[in-house]
């Protein structure tokens, strides 16, 4: 028998199998395998393989103008579409050294931090459920149908948006805008109050996820974890505060940080991070500037040959925009540096030894979203 130990007793006596966990998407929130061993209910190592739905979205962008490619971002990290188009506009502005109006810059935030919400409230039910919570998937997605009501009304898509582009932003918001979204935030606080008293006070879910997947600071700076899952580990890394961009630098926030390093700490930053981007919109609403809400642009782009990079803070991290051009108008070689992708390698240090019970809390609380990595 392979690996058997046999100073113990026969009956005592275990052998190391492998359990496939996915492809199938309750598993892993998306199309991942995690080929696990294990002895007994210890995990003794864990190989992620990738590439279910890899779509060549990089190679694609060298057949595609550069406002194409910005659509295809909208497919990586789904849940964080709008910002995703941030990144890449910001880094054609930069090569364009285009000025956008400070209206469209204005709602280019308040639209990303509508995102994180949205993108947080999905994950707060779905973390909920992979401990064993059904009511709060019901609760996160219909919370998060509200702000996807404001992003259909102004935007006319829901999930993949393809909104902001170089210049600003694709059209203008609806005269309502600012009084239909004072009135959404208000509920939003009392959503989250909801989540504090049905999960976040819930004796059972904190023991659940307090002391697992436990990621210290120095393994998550060497993995390059950004994002919640390394503030969660006290590495301040907010690239709204670090590298602000579109008049992050004029807002007043908190970046969100707690040197728990565990499943807990996870959980908690993600929850006070909905409460700052509630703290940022209302920011910008009492003073949405008036003007233009796009710069004049060309119909073709063409970038001055060169190398280009820009940075933003997604939901789930840093998500970076690498961009060679030869002069044309289409890009050289356009790389993605997203967050999910340096998130994964967490999963093996922090799981091994553990229980395979304790798998599903520490994979909820890292929150990857695979197409992010299957590019």
């Amino acid at each position: 028998m392979e690996n058997q130990d046999i100073s113990l007793p026969l009956e005592e006596q275990t052998e190391e199998f492998v359990v496939n966990i996915g492809p199938q998407h309750p598993s892993t929130h998306g199309v991942l395998r995690l080929e696990a061993t294990l002895d007994g209910e210890t995990i003794k190592d864990i190989l992620p393989h990738l590439g279910y739905i890899h779509r060549g979205i990089e190679k694609m962008t060298e057949s595609l103008g550069y406002k194409q490619s910005i659509y295809l971002t909208s497919r990586m990290d789904y849940l964080s579409a709008h910002i995703n188009n941030q990144a890449c506009s910001l880094a054609v502005e930069k090569a364009l050294q285009v000025e956008v109006p400070e209206r469209a810059k204005a709602i280019r935030i308040i639209m990303a931090e509508l995102q994180r919400l949205t993108s947080h409230e999905l994950w707060w039910g779905s973390c909920a459920m992979d401990i064993g919570a059904v009511t709060p998937f019901f609760l996160g997605f219909r919370d998060r149908e509200r702000i996807l009501e404001i992003f259909e009304a102004n935007t006319g898509n829901r999930l993949t948006m393809n909104y902001i582009t170089p210049g600003g932003v694709m059209q203008d918001v609806l005269p309502s805008f600012v009084s239909d979204l004072k009135t959404l935030l208000v509920k939003v606080k009392g959503y989250l109050a909801e989540y504090d008293t049905l999960i976040t006070g819930n004796i059972i879910f904190q023991r659940r996820l307090q002391g697992v997947g436990v990621l210290p600071k120095e393994m998550a700076i060497s993995l390059g974890c950004t994002g919640p899952t390394a503030r969660a580990s006290g590495v301040s890394c907010d690239v709204r505060k670090y590298h602000p961009y579109d008049g992050y630098e004029k807002l007043e926030f908190k970046e969100i940080l707690n040197d728990g390093c565990d499943s807990w700490a996870r959980y908690l930053v993600r929850m006070e991070e909905m409460r700052e981007s509630i703290y940022i919109i209302e920011q910008l609403l009492d003073n949405l500037p008036e003007g233009e809400y796009r710069a004049k642009m060309k119909g073709v782009i063409k970038l001055p040959a060169g190398e280009y990079y820009q940075r933003v803070e997604t939901a789930r991290g840093e998500l970076g925009v690498y961009i060679v051009s030869d002069g044309t108008n289409k890009p050289y070689r356009m790389k993605f540096r997203t967050p999910c992708y340096s998130n994964l390698a967490a999963v093996k240090p922090i799981n091994v030894g553990a229980k395979i019970g304790d798998l599903m809390a520490s994979m909820a609380t890292i929150d990857l979203v695979i197409p992010d990595i299957d590019r």
